[in-house]
């Protein structure tokens, strides 16, 4: 990973980078994105005050991202993890910037869970996760180790040429976020800032289940078909948490 290269390439970012080192970096491989439309009041009975829902021509999203790191690194520390992981996140709004919020994120790594919950504040479990080839696609399943407990499975593909989303579109609405917020205790808001290059997308088939994954968030098993994109590859940084104001 090139993170001078990395670094290099700001002209699609919607502000500067942030000031200071980075803490971690990442690469996220053979990534599913799924996304659904949900009700704009259920989201906002489940995202916590003061974060504002961020809506896309009037609607709101939810989304599950299933993927493998490899590798993790952080910038003060010689070691390198691998892992397989999935999270499953909304899109939202505070103080000016479009990030994204986490209800979960499931990792097959317990150092990295107590690291990322401890050093980014962020609602990390420890899962049992499987990630293989399998019938000319990726097989992902994941069962989660502590409580609530929530189970998903996916089979996944790419197909079709790949491409990056032109800005203003609903696929660049989706993936291209470049901070994530964390709200704790007395409505205090946590930002973490991440950089990366416009992702590199294809559209994807996929079979899914994943109804406890959202349940266990408090949240409705999504209706209809998700938009599905894939991504090979994705080399990320990331800085450490900020208290907003």
């Amino acid at each position: 990973m090139n993170t001078d290269a990395i670094l290099g390439a700001t002209d699609h970012r919607p502000w500067p980078l942030p000031r200071g080192p980075w803490v971690a970096l990442q690469s996220w491989r053979e990534l599913l994105f799924a996304h659904w439309p949900i009700d704009l009041a259920t989201l906002r009975a489940r995202v916590p005050l003061p974060l504002e829902i961020d809506t896309h021509e009037g609607r709101a999203w939810i989304s599950v991202a299933a993927f493998r790191i490899d590798p993790l690194r952080t910038r003060s520390l010689p070691v390198s993890m691998r892992f397989p992981e999935l999270n499953l996140r909304t899109y939202v709004r505070h103080g000016g910037r479009a990030g994204v919020y986490f209800f979960s994120l499931d990792a097959a790594s317990s150092a990295a869970v107590l690291g990322a919950r401890t050093l980014f504040r962020l609602n990390y479990f420890n899962a049992a996760i499987h990630m293989r080839n399998r019938g000319g696609g990726i097989e992902f399943t994941s069962r989660r180790l502590d409580r609530p407990r929530a189970d998903f499975h996916a089979w996944y593909r790419p197909h079709g040429d790949t491409y990056v989303a032109v800005p203003g579109s609903l696929d660049a609405w989706l993936v291209e976020r470049y901070c994530l917020f964390a709200a704790r205790e007395q409505g205090r808001v946590f930002r973490v800032d991440i950089h990366h290059l416009p992702w590199v997308l294809q559209s994807a088939e996929a079979r899914l289940g994943a109804t406890t994954l959202f349940t266990a968030a408090g949240l409705p098993a999504p209706e209809g078909e998700p938009l599905l994109h894939y991504s090979l590859r994705q080399d990320t940084l990331t800085w450490g948490p900020d208290p907003e104001d």
